[in-house]
Formats: C-alpha cells, sequence, structure tokens
C-alpha cells in the first residue's frame, strides 16, 4: 500500500515539473518572438553616407613607363659638376709592395735615420739645461713649504714659546708634548718640547695656532737619519734648528704675511 502511494506521488510530481518547464520555455520564446523585444536585441543600425556621383577626371597625360616618347617629356638631371679652380690631386707614392729600393739605397749609404738623430742632439746643445745638478743645486721652494720644525727666538735672544700649548692641543696626530713652569718673574715657559716626527703629518696645524710665531716649519728637507730615535725632537734640537735657520725663516713670514 505504501510503495503504490509512493510511486503515484513520484509520478504527479514528475508530470507537475514537465508541465512548469514547458510552461517557462513557451513563455520565453513568445517574449523573443515578440516585435518590441526583437528591435531590443537589434544592435543599432549606423547610416551609411551615400555614395557620391562620379565625377569627371581631367585629361592628364599618359604615364610611361619606359623611355619619354619626346624630348619635351624628358626631364634634365641636374648638374652638379662644380671644380674647385685651385683643386691639386694628391699624389702618393705606391708602397703597396714595400719602399722602393732607391730609398733602401738611402737609407744604407746617406744613414739618414743616424742623421735625423743626430740633429735633434745638435738642436738641444742649444737650448738652456731642463735639469739640475741636486744636491749642488736646488729648485725654487715655496715659502708656505711644511718641512723640518724649528722653534725660535726674539732678537734679545729669549725664546719666544709661551707655553700655551695651543700647538699641543691642534695637532691631530698628537706628535707634541709640553711641560711648563712658571719663573721667578711671572711668566711662563716651557720646561720640556718634544715633537716624534715620526707621527708628525705636516699638516702646520702647529704654526698656524701658534700666535707668536715660535714654533714654524722650514723649508728644510734633508734631515733623513738612520736611526728612529733621531727623529724624537727635544727642545734644545728644536732651538738649535730655529737658530740655524732664522733668517731664513724670518724671510718666508714676511713673504706670506700678507695671506695670512
Amino acid at each position: 500500500m505504501l510503495s503504490l502511494t509512493a510511486k503515484r506521488w513520484t509520478t504527479t510530481t514528475t508530470t507537475t515539473a514537465t508541465k512548469t518547464s514547458s510552461l517557462r520555455l513557451n513563455n520565453s520564446r513568445a517574449f523573443r518572438s515578440s516585435p518590441r523585444n526583437q528591435l531590443a536585441h537589434q544592435a543599432p543600425v549606423k547610416e551609411i553616407d551615400p555614395i557620391p556621383a562620379p565625377t569627371q577626371t581631367p585629361d592628364l597625360p599618359p604615364f610611361h613607363f619606359g623611355a619619354p616618347s619626346s624630348s619635351k617629356d624628358q626631364v634634365e638631371p641636374p648638374e652638379f659638376n662644380y671644380k674647385d679652380p685651385d683643386y691639386k690631386p694628391i699624389v702618393y707614392k705606391d708602397y703597396s709592395n714595400g719602399p722602393s729600393a732607391l730609398d733602401k739605397a738611402a737609407k744604407l749609404f746617406f744613414l739618414t735615420e743616424i742623421a735625423r738623430g743626430m740633429w735633434v742632439v745638435l738642436g738641444q746643445m742649444f737650448r738652456p739645461p731642463y735639469t739640475i745638478m741636486y744636491p749642488f743645486e736646488k729648485g725654487p721652494v715655496s715659502p708656505r713649504f711644511r718641512g723640518e720644525h724649528a722653534l725660535r727666538r726674539y732678537a734679545s735672544g729669549e725664546e719666544r714659546c709661551i707655553a700655551c700649548k695651543l700647538c699641543e692641543a691642534i695637532c691631530p696626530a698628537q706628535a707634541i708634548t709640553i711641560e711648563s713652569e712658571t719663573r721667578e718673574d711671572g711668566s711662563r715657559r716651557t720646561t720640556r718640547y718634544d715633537i716624534d716626527m715620526t707621527k708628525c703629518i705636516y699638516c702646520g696645524f702647529c704654526q698656524e695656532a701658534c700666535p707668536v710665531d715660535a714654533i714654524v716649519e722650514s723649508q728644510n728637507t734633508e734631515y733623513s737619519t738612520e736611526t728612529r730615535e733621531e727623529l724624537l725632537y727635544n727642545k734644545e734640537k728644536l732651538l738649535a734648528n730655529g737658530d740655524r735657520m732664522e733668517s731664513e725663516i724670518a724671510a718666508n713670514l714676511h713673504a706670506d704675511h700678507v695671506y695670512r
């Protein structure tokens, strides 16, 4: 009984679904087939301009693919035959096969290559020399040249250094060491003034910082030594350098004072 009822219910449901699908298909076809909907789904038609009527072409001469039929139709090319009256062609010798036998004989018998070199030597004999005989001759040196250090004195013999220690403070290589004490008259003077020349970078800051021009760099470059200890300058060594080169140092400072 239950199986018969289930079969009837299934058959009724299938029939209802089939009828519903057929109804939807018919409605869709009817909607598409209506004239109004057909116009709505069609693409807009562009209006095409009418083709103008052909006009009468002018009478043109026939085009010739070959040679012109007459001299009237022939076009002459422009003339580019300008010639410079001063033009002279350059004629080069033919060395495609190497130098000629005459050139080889001239170099062999007349020694042209040696004569050319001797001519250069002869010309240099009457010119001033380009070199100097160092160390007997020395070239010019700028007054601003920074060489060996020196401590200066006043004309009375008193040392110029006032132990302000500005040179020690400004030295970027920390090559200067200064110790000072106060004298009986109240002035302050150095008891130790050492420069390690192996550390010095010759920047000239010590000379620029000194307010009394006590420490200077001379133009002397000939102070090579055999040991490192000889490049550790003390106060006595620096004062001895200043006494020996005082005239030269004073002249250089006077020549450079305009720019300082």
